[in-house]
């Protein structure tokens, strides 16, 4: 093909269907036409629906409610634990099938993938969307999992093909049916378009995606910022991000340990034990990446279960558990009420860089300096967790804590700027690096 007429992209999507409940029930086939929710243990304040399947789906159960919520919608909803080893093992396989096909297979969460097929489709099949069906019939013959295809020029479209229609089908949007199948969706549907965003469009009258698609930009712009232009941009169909090699990692933008406390915490000298030990496991990771903070993000759960997020820009950057904890204590005396119960903490490293970032010099002694003691301790702490395992050392206020800081448990029930997964992807227990 010319410049003039270059080869039409082809973007697969693959989602796998109801991933965590469905991998539970290859092990309980006698479950499969019931309702069946993966649920965090109630006993350790983890009591909420990680996923569920298609039977639980038609009661209105949603990711990340919790299962008292639940069971008032559908009673005699079945519980299964998470086994997030087996997760991880099946995302490893099917993955491994996507890369038969083309060597640009990008996961986009534990249970979905983009794959780019522009040069290698003509090899296995008749059509892009013949190669998704044989995908979805691969996957289920070798896994006994069922995934849905979005098949499309860009990868915004292709994500949005495979949510179109569930489980185990394949959707093709093309350049000629783009605007019938999404435009009349509600714009809250498009990519990357969360609350905060949808809200504001809907006070300009922006409802469908169509509508989004037909605004100026210049208004979306005054509106959003860059972000109005991004989703024009989607809208309109014109994304033109590259699907990532295998292996090739996105950079890390930013590192963050959240965690549901045992119980909830009121005194300062709680607050200040959850603060050091999240963020000691936020600065061990930066150091493993060989970066630093320039800012720090600290969201606040309460015992309504409703948060709030608050960040600052650092004076100096940092890779220490001290400083982060120092500020991220500091934005919580500053922001939230003394006395007042939180059930849960984020400590997140924002604005990464590679390098120490240079400071304002002073002609005073106020400017801040680098603290090469501290540094060769928190190293120190490194090298003995590498040796030993994770939880060889911890602070003081950490060891036989009453608010359970030995083995810190994540729960992130509500990352930033992500859509709901139908299987809770969000809720894989781990460090999380965005």
């Amino acid at each position: 093909m010319s410049e003039t007429n270059p080869t039409p992209r082809w973007i697969l999507h693959c989602d796998c269907n109801s991933f965590f409940a469905n991998v539970e029930l290859l092990e309980h086939p006698e479950l499969r036409n019931v309702p069946v929710a993966v649920c965090g243990d109630p006993e350790g304040r983890h009591g909420i629906v990680l996923a569920k399947n298609e039977a639980a789906k038609k009661f209105k159960i949603q990711t990340a409610e919790t299962i008292w919520s639940a069971r008032q919608k559908c009673p005699n909803l079945q519980l299964l634990p998470p086994h997030h080893a087996k997760y991880r093992h099946y995302y490893n396989i099917i993955n491994g099938i996507y890369q038969e096909y083309t060597v640009r297979v990008e996961p986009f969460s534990i249970d979905e993938s983009w794959l780019d097929v522009t040069n290698t489709w003509q090899l296995y099949a008749e059509s892009p969307a013949a190669l998704a069906d044989q995908l979805r019939a691969r996957v289920k013959q070798t896994t006994g999992l069922t995934i849905s295809v979005g098949v499309s020029f860009n990868k915004v479209f292709a994500k949005m093909g495979s949510d179109y229609k569930k489980p185990d089908a394949t959707t093709l949007i093309s350049r000629e049916n783009y605007r019938d199948i999404l435009w009349p969706l509600p714009v809250g549907e498009l990519l990357f378009v969360g609350k905060s965003a949808r809200e504001r469009l809907a006070a300009m009258g922006i409802f469908t995606i169509g509508d989004l698609a037909r605004t100026d930009v210049r208004l979306l712009t005054q509106a959003l910022g860059k972000l109005g232009a991004e989703l024009s941009r989607y809208a309109r169909g014109e994304d033109t991000a590259e699907v990532r090699r295998w292996g090739e990692s996105e950079p890390v933008k930013s590192i963050g340990n959240g965690m549901t406390f045992r119980r909830d915490l009121t005194t300062p000298a709680e607050i200040r034990a959850g603060l050091t030990s999240l963020s000691d496991e936020v600065a061990g990771r930066l150091r493993r990446h060989g970066l630093y903070a320039g800012a720090v993000q600290v969201t606040i759960k309460g015992t309504d279960l409703k948060s709030i997020q608050r960040q600052k820009q650092l004076a100096m950057s940092t890779h220490l558990a001290r400083d982060l904890a120092n500020e991220s204590l500091a934005l919580v005396q500053a922001n939230w009420p003394a006395g007042r119960p939180i059930r849960m903490l984020t400590v997140t490293a924002l604005h990464l860089t590679d390098l120490p970032m240079a400071v304002q010099q002073s002609l005073f002694e106020d400017a801040p300096k680098a603290d090469p003691k501290r540094e060769a301790l928190e190293k120190s702490l490194d090298a003995i967790r590498k040796k030993y395992g994770k939880h060889a050392i911890a602070g003081a206020s950490a060891v036989n804590s009453e608010i359970g800081l030995s083995g810190l448990t994540i729960d992130e029930a509500s990352p930033a700027g992500s859509n709901e997964s139908a299987d809770g992807r969000q809720l894989v227990k781990g460090p999380r690096e965005t």
